[in-house]
């Protein structure tokens, strides 16, 4: 058998690291937020909100690597209000429990969690259902027969629906379908 000869031309890929990155063009402004408080909190050596900004960061890293990644400051805002259900929901069962110092750590992770999702400006309720009554109207005079909720939000909500590139709520929306829709 003749001797191994190294290889000459092999050209190798460049290496890609899709885990990290840094300033995505499209990320939502709440993305860019969280992670530039994460370097803030590196800096400033701030233990617990350090480790929820890891946390929530970590899950938006997995969750983009799935078929629907997070993409706007609803999904964010969303995947925050999750994560504050169950900081309530740990901080209750440690009361119960009687580990207090358990209690303190999620009552500390609730208020840093509640910071971002107040951060986010959401359509209000009263704009939200006003929007909803004039495109109802429109709809009826259109003649688009009976109206359901599900084809109403289905209008409002498609691509070059009214509240395209609006911060808006979908449970909001929803409510707001169906007070128009009984009460007409």
């Amino acid at each position: 058998m003749p001797p191994l000869r190294p290889l000459r031309h092999v050209r190798l890929a460049p290496s890609l690291r899709f885990y990290s990155a840094p300033s995505t063009p499209g990320a939502p402004p709440l993305l860019l937020k969280l992670r530039s408080d994460l370097k803030s909190a590196l800096k400033a050596r701030d233990a617990p909100r350090l480790a929820v900004l890891r946390s929530l960061l970590a899950e938006v890293t997995n969750q983009s690597k799935t078929a629907s990644p997070l993409q706007t400051d609803m999904q964010l805002l969303s995947l925050l209000r999750k994560r504050q259900a169950s900081a309530e929901t740990a901080k209750q069962e440690f009361e119960k429990a009687g580990r207090g110092d358990l209690v303190e750590k999620e009552v500390e992770q609730e208020g840093i969690l509640g910071e971002y999702v107040g951060s986010v400006e959401t359509v209000s309720e009263e704009e939200v259902k006003a929007t909803v009554a004039a495109e109802v109207a429109r709809m009826r005079a259109e003649g688009k027969g009976e109206l359901k909720a599900g084809l109403v939000m289905k209008e409002m909500l498609k691509k070059d629906g009214v509240f395209e590139g609006k911060n808006v709520e979908k449970v909001v929306v929803a409510r707001a379908v169906k007070d128009v829709l009984a009460g007409e």
